[in-house]
């Protein structure tokens, strides 16, 4: 199978930002960023920002902090200039658990009281499997990756709790020693593996039937493999039934100026 050329590829950070603010991207970012730390979104009121800081340093597979803004605050360091509100290709809106609605801007939503915090994002070492010669489909095929809900439940912290959402990817049963160790130098942005094979063993019932993302199918002489993903604070916030909270649209990240290196 021959890799589409995505025309964003060469984009600089700050230049899909830019398009993300201007209205004119929308898309998934998997391969795009040159090299540089994607990040997943979580926004909460501060009332209940110790918790989902409590729960992200017990959950840190699932949830490793790139960056955590002050009350208000919509410049992150790990990006100036930035804006938080405009810089992503999609937001989802939820209310008491509830996915309201999705959409390109949340300026209108912003509140004084509202801390951002950035998760770091598995699409960061693709680039770095990419780089050792093990091929990814869903960015070969300019898709997002399939992500699925687990029963594996994270640690909870004050009203936090709920289970691990995964990312999969086939792998090629030659290759995943090097992807194993290879994502393990990554810890920031999810880090190794968290299962491999058997779906079934972590609650999935039908790999083509993601809950977030695109199917991937397997072929012969590959096995999918499981890391944990920055989507589980979504599946937490409506388990838990959290009052009001922004994140990212699964698979649109904010691309930082960090680099995964």
């Amino acid at each position: 199978m021959h890799a589409k050329t995505n025309p964003l590829a060469t984009h600089s950070p700050a230049m899909l930002r830019g398009l993300c603010r201007a209205g004119q991207f929308t898309g998934q970012t998997a391969g795009l960023g040159q090299g540089h730390v994607q990040a997943n979104l979580m926004i909460l009121p501060a009332a209940d920002a110790f918790d989902f800081l409590l729960f992200c340093q017990r959950n840190p597979r699932a949830c490793p902090l790139i960056e955590v803004l002050e009350a208000g605050q919509f410049e992150p360091r790990c990006a100036p200039g930035a804006d938080i509100r405009r810089d992503l290709p999609g937001y989802r809106v939820f209310e008491h658990g509830v996915l309201l609605r999705e959409v390109a801007n949340i300026s209108d939503l912003w509140r004084d009281d509202l801390v951002t915090f950035l998760i770091g994002c598995s699409f960061s070492f693709e680039s770095a499997l990419i780089g050792a010669g093990i091929r990814l489909r869903h960015v070969d095929s300019g898709s997002n990756v399939a992500m699925f809900k687990t029963d594996i439940a994270c640690e909870s912290a004050g009203r936090f709790h709920g289970n691990l959402v995964v990312s999969m990817r086939p792998v090629k049963s030659r290759d995943i020693t090097r992807a194993v160790e290879i994502s393990g130098r990554f810890p920031q942005v999810h880090g190794a593996p968290v299962h491999i094979g058997h779906p079934g063993a972590i609650g999935i019932g039908d790999l083509a039937l993601p809950d977030f993302g695109d199917a991937i199918a397997l072929h012969d002489d590959e096995l999918p493999v499981f890391w944990a993903c920055g989507v589980t604070p979504q599946n937490v916030v409506q388990t838990s039934r959290i009052p009001f909270c922004i994140s990212h649209s699964p698979g649109r990240m904010f691309v930082t100026d960090l680099h995964n290196s």
